[in-house]
């Protein structure tokens, strides 16, 4: 298969088109004639992945968060992404970025963790688009039976990839729960969505102190924070599925590296 191949079936489960304009997705470095056997799925496009697709021999790396997300005017390697870049290029490995298109997709990031975190059933979109009522921003869906808050952080803590940080939870850990919303990655702005939505507890990443604080004051869901790494990085293996089954003949693999940014918690 050719990177185009790959890149063709990509981007018919994350339309470009359906990126936030200030987004940077699509394919970073790589030969579009090139051949593709081996590809890496990673959310963030870091030394340590760069190391992994090297040493298993992948010829493209996917990864969720862009390399430059507000561009640069050098690659020298001076800077932690110019020498990226350099290992990428010397040893012919593609990458390629699916970032805001694949959060909003039809199943995309928020699908991949709420079932993640234990919803089942089908899941409709916390915010979608005014043209398609089932691609959006986040996802609301049911859990199996009522449980109370505590009972799901603990759930959620158990289906999430584990991080220094761990879940913070506001609101009444006996409060009953049984319809819920998620949003992978940043949710703060989801705040008011949540609400009006009418969901027991919303699960996100990298909520703010004060938005958090005077939303819960105001008698809305409960919260739950995770780190947003964890938020993400359960949609590596939808995506790598997407390849699988559509007949590509690439082998996949999702990294199993912890790129969250924090490295301990005391």
């Amino acid at each position: 298969m050719t990177l185009t191949d790959v890149i063709e079936v990509l981007e018919a489960a994350y339309p470009p088109s359906r990126a936030e304009s200030w987004d940077a997705v699509g394919l970073v470095a790589g030969d579009p004639g090139g051949r593709v056997r081996r590809v890496l799925f990673a959310v963030d496009p870091v030394a340590v992945v760069a190391a992994e697709a090297l040493d298993w021999g992948a010829d493209l790396i996917v990864t969720h968060h862009p390399l430059y997300l507000r561009g640069t005017t050098s690659v020298a390697a001076t800077t932690p992404k110019g020498r990226l870049v350099h290992t990428l290029i010397k040893n012919d490995i593609a990458l390629y970025t699916a970032h805001t298109n694949a959060d909003v997709a039809n199943p995309g990031v928020s699908d991949a963790l709420a079932r993640a975190v234990g919803l089942v059933g089908d899941l409709v979109p916390l915010q979608p688009f005014p043209d398609d009522p089932w691609r959006g921003l986040g996802r609301v869906g049911e859990l199996p039976e009522k449980t109370s808050l505590g009972e799901f952080a603990a759930q959620a803590a158990k289906g999430l990839p584990r991080t220094p940080g761990g879940l913070r939870v506001a609101g009444d850990l006996s409060r009953p729960v049984s319809r819920v919303a998620v949003s992978g990655g940043a949710g703060d702005s989801l705040l008011a969505t949540a609400a009006a939505a009418g969901v027991d507890v919303f699960l996100t990443a990298d909520l703010r102190h004060h938005p958090a604080s005077e939303f819960v004051e105001s008698g809305g869901p409960a919260l739950v924070d995770a780190a947003h790494w964890a938020t993400e990085w359960p949609w590596l293996d939808s995506a790598a599925s997407i390849l699988r089954e559509s007949g590509v003949t690439v082998e996949t693999r999702v990294s199993a590296a912890v790129t969250d940014a924090w490295t301990r918690g005391y």
